[in-house]
């Protein structure tokens, strides 16, 4: 956006801890506000302003002391950050006669001043910020538009700028930030000064977005909703819709979420919050891709994407419906205190690929009253089931409809002729998959484990490992999900290699050792989960196997298929081979075979 102010406010903020390109990096609160107004009309520079502010924490770094020469005595007197905002908002509009339809913007040295400073410890304790703090001038960038061949953006700093335009400021006379704005002031002036026109452009959410602007944040609390994020990224520009949590294999949060900014300028500035704290928990903050956003975000359902396409809508999500449960149940549920947004235009049902609902619904309201209002009703009872309300996004919504609407890879066989069949006798999960316990499982690993730590881990027992007998499992996002399976040549090398290793540590992690079958090794490769109350079987849809090289026993059927089906719906006169009962698709536990070749 272009805009010619009348003033600029040249702000400079100054924290109890790191500065210069780590200005705001750990977290310490500001205790100083330096400002200079600037009268782009007369090209003249007011007298520099300073405030001091008052931590909750007064404690000053080393290098804060060395480099502002402030002391913790002089901040006992000062006023806490609040009451300096409204101070200085104050003082500004008097000078700039802003009663009088004066306009001004703030200008910083760089992006940190505000972003990663200001923003977000106004957030952290509740502090509501004067219009002016959203929307600032960076200089280095309206340098760079001046002169676009002088150097790379990142490597502009104050100096730089001042002896390309030779501004030289004397700085024995100023103080250390008084200095730095006093820089500032001459920068500016000595560029609206020159006789090409210099348009200011501040950031704003309108940025175009490139490939470089996903991060992905983990240690996430599982209650975190996507303002929490916005929260937690305050004072940086999430693209819409940027916000997209990580569902676990039960359709849960589970403490992830893959964010995209405007630019990447921005995504850059969310990694230095790498570690920061939301709440009691740091959070930890890495780059990530397009691709990976897509896998959790994206998707092509022509369905979802009307639904989705209603603007500034709060999205709830239902979990629990009775099966049978109609919109007219939904309208009725939330109304007359929280209206749905477009009657049941606005609900969703999540059904399973043969249309069969799966007790999941979103909901769409117009306001946040409306969706605070709804949420009161979570475990309000529905027929003659209570339902879970949870606060939703869009990227939530693709994930669920994704998991749920992809056809299985095992074809639904057609419904019996008869009505009434005895049931077969199937054998319990256990005792369908126990064999040779000639398998060990490793659990709790070090995320950065590789073969050779699990080689070195194992020790003398890495003799007994079979060719290709080393498995690595990782988690839906690809990564690795801390657990591995390893063949050995003999159920009683596992079980020696069970008793030795367990609780051994790996890289400051003890890790726990137990023997196992293959078939239950294969069936939590495939996505099943083995945990102390058994197997849990795999999904239907498998999008990522290595090739495997067994199969499931077959359970004993009472009648013969043909008895049962027609003849048109079977491919030959044999019967079908009953196979172990599979359960609807759901996301699994990918994986892949990492080899090992023993010597």
């Amino acid at each position: 956006m272009t805009v010619n102010p009348d003033y600029l406010v040249l702000f400079f903020t100054t924290t109890s801890g790191a500065s210069g390109d780590q200005l705001g990096s750990d977290e310490k609160e500001i205790v100083q506000l330096v400002w200079q107004v600037v009268d782009l009309a007369t090209k003249k520079a007011g007298q520099v302003n300073e405030l001091l502010v008052k931590p909750d924490h007064i404690e000053l770094s080393e290098e804060c002391q060395e480099v502002s020469g402030l002391t913790e005595e002089a901040l006992t007197e000062a006023e806490p950050l609040e009451e300096a905002i409204e101070q200085l908002n104050q003082r500004l509009c008097a000078e700039v006669d802003a009663g009088a339809g004066n306009t001004f913007y703030l200008c910083t040295d760089g992006q940190l001043h505000i972003r990663q400073v200001l923003h977000p410890e106004a957030s952290s304790k509740n502090i509501l910020l004067p219009e002016c703090f959203f929307s600032f001038f960076d200089l280095r960038k309206e340098f760079k538009k001046k002169f676009p061949s002088e150097g790379e953006l990142k490597d502009l700093n104050l100096q730089v700028m001042a002896d390309y335009l030779n501004v030289v400021v004397n700085s024995s006379l100023h103080a250390f930030t008084a200095h730095m704005v006093q820089q500032m002031s001459e920068i500016v002036l000595a560029l609206v000064s020159e006789p090409v026109s210099c348009m200011y452009v501040y950031s704003s959410k309108m940025e175009r977005v490139d490939d470089n602007t996903v991060i992905r944040a983990r240690g996430l609390p599982w209650q975190s909703s996507d303002q929490d994020i916005a929260r937690f990224f305050r004072g940086l520009n999430i693209a819409k819709g940027g916000a997209a949590l990580c569902l676990n294999a039960q359709g849960r949060r589970n403490g992830e979420a893959l964010v995209r900014f405007d630019c990447e300028e921005h995504r850059d500035l969310a990694l230095q919050r790498h570690k920061h704290h939301m709440g009691t928990r740091y959070i930890e903050v890495y780059k990530a891709t397009g691709e990976d956003f897509l896998k959790i975000a994206g998707g092509t359902s022509n369905e979802v994407a009307k639904f989705l396409s209603r603007e500034n809508q709060v999205i709830v999500r239902m979990r629990g419906l009775p099966f049978t449960a109609t919109a007219e149940q939904v309208l009725q549920f939330f109304s007359p205190a929280c209206p749905v947004t477009d009657d049941s235009e606005g609900i969703l049902f999540v059904r399973f690929p043969d249309g069969r609902p799966t007790g999941d619904a979103f909901v769409l309201f117009s306001c946040e009253e409306h969706a605070q209002n709804a949420l009161k009703k979570h475990k309000d009872i529905l027929g003659k089931r209570y339902i879970e309300l949870f606060k939703s996004t869009a990227a939530e919504v693709q994930q669920v409809l994704n998991r749920y609407s992809s056809a299985p890879l095992i074809p639904v066989a057609p419904s019996p002729i008869l009505s009434v069949v005895p049931p077969p006798t199937f054998m319990p999960p256990t005792a369908a998959v126990t064999g040779v316990r000639d398998c060990v499982r490793l659990r709790g690993l070090p995320y950065d484990a590789t073969i050779q730590d699990i080689l070195v881990f194992l020790g003398e027992y890495t003799a007994d490992i079979k060719p290709h007998g080393v498995h690595m499992v990782l988690n839906l996002q690809g990564r690795p999900s801390g657990d591995a399976f390893i063949q050995m040549r003999s159920a009683d090398r596992a079980f020696l290699a069970a008793q030795h290793c367990h609780k051994r540590s790996m890289k400051e992690r003890y890790v726990e050792v137990f023997a196992c079958s293959a078939q239950e090794m294969n069936i939590v490769l495939m996505g099943g989960t083995l945990n102390r109350s058994g197997l849990s079987p795999p999904p239907c849809k498998l999008r990522r196997l290595s090739p495997p090289s067994y199969t499931f026993p077959h359970g004993t059927a009472v009648l013969p298929s043909a008895a049962i089906y027609p003849s048109q719906f079977l491919l030959s006169p044999r019967p079908l081979a009953p196979t172990t009962a599979f359960y609807p698709a759901s996301n699994p536990l990918y994986m892949n075979y990492t080899t090992y070749y023993p010597r």
